[in-house]
């Protein structure tokens, strides 16, 4: 009888070979290549068509609240190349009354504000009464229903109004002040071609045409749509009721009192 070799051990007790590092790795990537696909889709769609983007500050209150997470449609105006501001194509141009994100003409920080001003008009603010192209705006205030509505803890310490400016209406506020901030008034630009003048639509707290200047039209990069949820900073991040897919016009029978 033929001795066992010692150095052979049995198919059963052979040790499993090794998959090279290589194969682990494209194991791996084929695995989860549907993740990353996703992934990369998801953001091209959020650079170059829709995205949503957290309101950190006040400046806009009413309409927008500190806390609000803010659909934007960013092939509004343009297609461009993602993650670029190089523009493919052009079908329209932000308007009156449009609620717009941009990068600030003074450190590239992104804002979003509503356009007041076009091309070719002529406006002006007289203690935080809005006059354009020679035209004074209507200011009429908001009944209390209409002001409880808003959620806004610190109401009575504004006036809240619905303004209408050449066909197009919004609410905003102003403090209820005895001493007067000085830039409540601006005096009279002319929009020049390719700029935007937008303000706040809380004029007495908001970093708008008066401390950015004037908006060049190819740093706009899409139009705010809606409310996509709110979350309230100052009640444990619970979100806010009723402001689910709100949209950002005047809600229906505003009329002001």
């Amino acid at each position: 009888m033929q001795e066992p070799n010692p150095d052979v051990r049995p198919d059963s007790e052979q040790e499993p070979e090794q998959e090279p590092a290589s194969a682990g790795l494209g194991g791996f990537l084929r695995e989860w290549r549907g993740f990353f696909i996703f992934v990369v889709l998801m953001v091209v769609f959020r650079s170059i068509i829709g995205d949503w983007n957290h309101v950190p500050s006040g400046s806009m209150r009413p309409t927008l609240l500190i806390g609000d997470r803010v659909v934007v449609n960013k092939i509004a105006f343009d297609l461009r190349v993602p993650f670029t501001f190089i523009r493919l194509l052009q079908h329209s141009d932000p308007d009156r009354g449009d609620i717009i994100t941009f990068e600030s003409p003074k450190g590239g920080k992104l804002l979003i504000k509503r356009v007041v001003g076009v091309p070719g008009d002529r406006v002006e603010l007289r203690d935080n009464s809005l006059w354009l192209n020679g035209l004074e705006a209507s200011y009429q205030p908001l009944s209390q229903t209409e002001i409880d509505a808003l959620q806004l803890p610190d109401a009575d310490e504004f006036g809240i109004f619905i303004e209408t400016s050449m066909g197009h209406s919004r609410i905003m506020m102003r403090e209820l002040l005895r001493v007067r901030p000085r830039n409540r008034s601006f005096r009279a630009v002319n929009v020049p071609a390719g700029k935007y003048l937008v303000l706040g639509d809380n004029r007495d707290n908001s970093g708008d045409y008066r401390e950015v200047g004037l908006v060049d039209r190819k740093s706009i990069l899409g139009r705010a749509h809606s409310v996509a949820f709110s979350l309230n900073y100052d009640n444990y991040y619970i979100p806010r009721s009723g402001r689910q897919l709100q949209s950002l016009s005047i809600p229906q029978g505003s009329t002001g009192e």
